[in-house]
């Protein structure tokens, strides 16, 4: 399902749908129309009932207080609104537009100060089709699963907006106080047709949230009442403004849904990881060993200790998102057993158990699903809050990768203002997903329960890797996956239901990132190794200095946290046929590796994209929103990876010396730096533990 053509030259805030092309009228009318409804009923066990309490939380964020001082914003409109535009599409609105407000868009509210009105569409999911894997969970809860993605967009573009020191309020279908279908129409994101409101472009339905505010921006002109809603020419149906392909659609429905869009099952699967893992040899560490909950409890010194809390949501995109993520950690699940019930009918079936949850997975928003056993030893053994024992409670683990988009990471730096949102949108969207697939099963009578990055008792590493979403890489604790490389964050989904486990894969990443130094040479504190593989707590893996890695994204003050290796590594590409084929070759032909490394270099992967460059450079400093002090515009330095490797001085810090357990926040275990460079010069090396483990 690959595009045929690129979208580099297609700037961001235009959306993935060819709308420029639509005939527009500024004295079209809106009519009186419904948003579309559902084309099928929903079963007994569908999922429909789990989303209720996610629908109820994210009501309660649709307004709140203001930033004290507004931001030091362009004062154009039409800047402002491109910006919010690309905004709403980074996470995954279909189509958006902007109108001033009438009187008659309010219902019976208090306008307030309020002057414009932000809409924007979600489209509907895919549903699988009668008999297939997961049918039944699915069909018929598009309306509802769309109002909760359109109130989620609508929490985060509200709070942004607010933090920008503005007056904003989301609305959503069940929690307005605007007309949402008038005022789809009046900014030219649907057209009514025969009493229904339609989206250009698609065949779909789709839910409508408008963020209402007194921000000044640059009106769009209503549909046409002539205007056409399909495809133009065979150039747009065929994507090459960089848009959508209108063959998509027709394409998606020939590929049962739970293979998800990308042929992982072309990978060749392997009975073990192509990086040793000796169960026996690894000790569960506690949370509070986790380099950032060390930074939090003062591990790792003041600076790093204050700026713990705030790295990753200076930016007031990513701080718009916190409130949601923080306040789904309640609903996140069961440990404990549960009674069974009648709902769900037989699910003994562990294979068609696992298709079912991979199409749910797939329908909610993940890009990549596997599953696992949930094995003892990738449990934290204890929490960090109190010191307490985590008992290993579920036997399997759904495994879920959120891609953080390459769009926005091509016109990145990786460690420049939109990194912290990158991470913390796919965050966002992996608890949403994860927190709705665990009360589903719960509701079927199976104990169930979400592992976020807001709070996990299970390494979301040795799952992925387990679960045959990618190998380890020369980045180190990342898993990296043949088809979005590096650029993803994971969620996991732990479970008493019986499910089918996936095996690993190996598509050739060892022998890539044996002869490639790309995220090496790039790291902006040097701390990814040029040097081989080494045994670390029962792991074969390119350990990195954790210590360099994380006190460089904690105080990185010309940006929020960091994502340049994944930025620059040379998987992390577009999803073009180009790109199948690249693949592919670095798989069948390993000759051609050595090539296609150099290959990644001379077409200059891994270089900002200006055309991609749509968020505004902020920080937020004492609630305000202020001009940070720069923004690090790095790109690539040919030059650099044989200094740096000379220089280079690693630590890692094993079990022995990372806090006990028992150990709790209160507790300061500063780092032993010494230790953990002598630990990393007497490191085992894997073809040593191999011979070792071989003479027993």
């Amino acid at each position: 399902m690959s595009r045929l053509f690129s979208n580099r030259q297609r700037h961001y805030d235009l959306g993935v749908l060819p709308a420029e092309l639509l005939i527009r009228d500024a004295d079209a009318s809106p009519l009186p129309a419904a948003c579309p409804g559902e084309a099928n009923r929903t079963a007994p066990d569908s999922v429909a009932a789990a989303f209720a309490e996610y629908e109820a939380l994210f009501a309660t964020h649709l307004d709140g207080a203001v930033a004290p001082r507004r931001a030091p914003l362009p004062e154009d409109p039409v800047t402002r609104a491109r910006n919010l535009k690309a905004s709403a599409y980074f996470l995954d609105a279909t189509l958006a537009g902007v109108c001033a407000l009438e009187d008659a868009d309010w219902i019976g509210a208090d306008r307030s100060a309020h002057t414009h009105a932000f809409v924007f569409a979600v489209e509907f999911g895919r549903e699988p089709a009668p008999g297939e894997p997961g049918d039944t969970w699915i069909r018929g809860t598009n309306v509802v699963r769309s109002d909760v993605r359109v109130a989620e967009v609508a929490v985060v573009l509200a709070g942004y907006v607010r933090a920008l020191g503005y007056a904003a309020r989301g609305h959503c279908a069940g929690f307005t106080q605007v007309v949402l279908q008038r005022l789809a129409q009046r900014a030219g994101v649907a057209k009514a047709v025969d009493g229904t409101l339609r989206l250009p472009f698609t065949r779909r339905g789709f839910a409508i949230g408008v963020v209402t505010t007194d921000m000044a921006l640059a009106a769009d002109l209503p549909i046409a009442a002539s205007a056409s809603l399909d495809w133009p020419d065979a150039d747009a149906y065929m994507g090459k403004p960089g848009t959508r392909p209108g063959w998509q659609e027709a394409e998606e429905a020939t590929r049962p849904m739970h293979l998800g869009r990308y042929p992982m099952e072309t990978i060749k699967r392997v009975a073990e990881p192509t990086t040793l893992v000796l169960r026996d040899e690894i000790r569960r560490n506690s949370k509070r060993a986790d380099l950032f909950t060390r930074a939090l409890a003062g591990d790792l010194g003041e600076k790093p200790k204050v700026e713990r809390m705030r790295f990753a949501t200076k930016h007031p995109l990513a701080f718009a998102m916190t409130p949601l993520i923080r306040n789904m950690v309640p609903l996140q699940g069961s440990r404990e057993p549960l009674s069974p019930t009648e709902v769900g009918g037989d699910l003994s079936d562990a294979r068609r158990n696992a298709a079912a949850i991979k199409a749910l997975g797939y329908y909610l928003g993940a890009d990549l699903v596997g599953i696992c056993a949930a094995e003892p030893w990738m449990y934290y053994s204890h929490d960090a809050e109190q010191g307490k024992p985590i008992a290993a409670y579920h036997r399997h683990c759904v495994v879920m990768l959120i891609d953080q988009g390459f769009e926005t990471m091509e016109g990145a730096s990786g460690d420049d203002w939109i990194s912290g949102a990158q991470s913390m949108r796919a965050y966002m969207r992996g608890a949403l997903i994860a927190g709705v697939m665990a009360a589903h099963l719960r509701r079927l009578g199976f104990s169930a329960r979400s592992q976020t990055n807001a709070h996990s008792e299970v390494l979301h590493i040795p799952a992925a890797l387990m679960a045959g979403l990618g190998e380890l890489s020369r980045i180190g604790e990342l898993v990296l996956n043949p088809f979005i490389g590096p650029r993803s964050k994971s969620v996991l989904l732990t479970t008493d239901l019986p499910l089918e486990f996936d095996l690993p894969i190996d598509f050739g990443l060892q022998a890539v990132c044996n002869m490639c130094f790309k995220c090496a040479r790039e790291c902006p504190c040097n701390a990814i190794p040029f040097g081989p593989k080494v045994m670390f707590n029962g792991y074969e893996i390119w350990k990195p200095d954790v210590e360099k890695c994380g006190k460089y994204r904690l105080t990185n003050m010309k940006g929020s946290a960091c994502g340049r290796c994944m930025k620059t590594c040379p998987y992390n590409r577009e999803d073009l046929v180009e790109s199948d084929r690249l693949l592919d070759l670095s798989i069948r032909v390993p000759s051609a590796r050595r090539a296609l490394i150099d290959y990644d270099d001379s077409i200059g992967g891994g270089i900002r994209n200006p055309v991609k460059r749509w968020w505004f450079d902020l920080e937020i400093v004492d609630g305000v929103c202020v001009t940070p002090r720069g923004a690090n515009e790095r790109d690539l330095d040919l030059g650099r990876g044989d200094k740096l490797a000379r220089e280079q001085k690693l630590a890692f810090y094993p079990p022995s010396v990372q806090p006990a357990g028992g150990t709790t926040l209160a507790d300061v275990v500063p780092l032993d730096r010494v230790a953990g460079q002598k630990a990393y010069a007497e490191a085992e090396r894997p073809m040593a533990a191999r011979r070792r483990r071989a003479a027993k």
